[in-house]
């Protein structure tokens, strides 16, 4: 099929690196891997960082963008299907829509979500028209329970469809894991919010181990390092290592010398870097909140504690790093589940069963 992909929050080849522009290009992959020609339709960036938030021209933008798809398809054709990713209150899709009810072609969304409690300002305009999207999508698929029970709550005629969260998990199953003894290990941007809430749990837990010997490994960098930094200042220095923004390749092979993957996980929608580590052959321990228990299987392959219990999150590392056989058990089990549910090939599969059908029903 002809697919036209088209991410409004952030493009695939959008210049700053983040989960969803990972996961944005991570769809294409699947998409190609399956046989399909994948298009980028536009690179218009559509996020309204606040409700009040009026972006210079957008509008314009938009009837620029429908304008020059519609010449271009009416020349070359029009695609099989529209494929929009993660559309919701910030980031909408004003231009799929309209492309599709122009060339009669069926429209497919990933991770869109609508919050009741963001129905504000321009916000709410923008949830109005996300309603209408995923009431005739052909289909709509959705990473976490959490986001099919929203969207069922708002379009209850809706066609929906889970898609488990992936990872080209090859870099990581390609190694073989030689965890060190006490090696700790997060790989977590450093940034305002649910990111710097959560390496201060972090740093806390940690606290709570007492004087067990462990080093912590930190992969990741941003505005906030600098309060990453100091979160942990009170540390020896041989026990916590920053090792900054890292390639891909390199983080692969530091998540194969570590024992376990800790990170509590505050607002992760479900968090790719936990399927990494998994691939890797580390059992996580993370907090249960958000999306978090979508990716990690608590007691299967790793531990999640409840929010806000620094005890418990010590507890629970102490108890994977003093039970070997514990440890290695959940690290094969990880390595199995994210290949058999969680991986870029599980995934192309699925996506081409569903798009199959969606093609028959159109």
């Amino acid at each position: 099929m002809k697919i036209a992909f088209y991410a409004p929050l952030k493009s695939p080849d959008h210049p700053v690196p983040s989960g969803d522009r990972l996961m944005a290009r991570l769809l294409i992959e699947a998409l190609r891997l399956a046989g399909h020609e994948v298009t980028l339709a536009s690179r218009l960036r559509a996020f309204h960082k606040e409700p009040d938030t009026v972006l210079d021209g957008f509008d314009a933008a938009v009837e620029a963008e429908l304008a020059r798809l519609t010449a271009l398809y009416r020349q070359e054709g029009a695609p099989d299907l529209w494929f929009c990713y993660h559309p919701y209150y910030k980031a909408p899709d004003r231009i799929g829509p309209v492309i599709c009810e122009r060339f009669s072609c069926p429209l497919v969304t990933v991770e869109a979500s609508y919050s009741s409690r963001r129905n504000l300002g321009r916000w709410a305009e923008f949830q109005a028209e996300l309603v209408e999207m995923v009431r005739g999508a052909a289909v709509n698929l959705c990473f976490t329970e959490r986001d099919r029970a929203g969207l069922l709550q708002i379009a209850p005629q809706a066609r929906l469809e889970r898609l488990s969260p992936f990872i080209d998990a090859g870099r990581f199953l390609s190694l073989a894991p030689h965890p060190q003894a006490g090696e700790l290990i997060t790989v977590a941007m450093m940034r305002p919010g649910d990111k710097m809430m959560s390496y201060g749990a972090l740093a806390e837990a940690l606290h709570a181990l007492g004087e067990r010997p462990f080093r912590l490994t930190v992969i990741g960098d941003g505005p906030c390092r600098a309060e990453v930094e100091a979160a942990f200042a009170s540390f020896a220095p041989d026990r916590v290592r920053f090792l900054g923004e890292c390639a891909p390749d390199q983080v692969a092979v530091e998540l194969s010398r570590a024992s376990l993957y800790v990170w509590p996980g505050h607002g992760e929608a479900y968090g790719l870097a936990y399927l990494e580590a998994q691939a890797a052959g580390l059992p996580v321990v993370a907090e249960a909140v958000a999306g978090v228990p979508e990716v990690v299987r608590h007691g299967v392959s790793g531990f999640l504690t409840p929010p806000g219990d620094p005890q418990a999150f010590a507890k629970a590392i102490t108890r994977l790093l003093d039970d070997e056989d514990q440890r290695m058990n959940m690290a094969q089990r990880a390595r199995d589940s994210v290949w058999t549910h969680h991986s870029l090939e599980a995934a192309s599969r699925r996506l081409s069963a569903i798009i199959d059908i969606v093609i028959r029903r159109h």
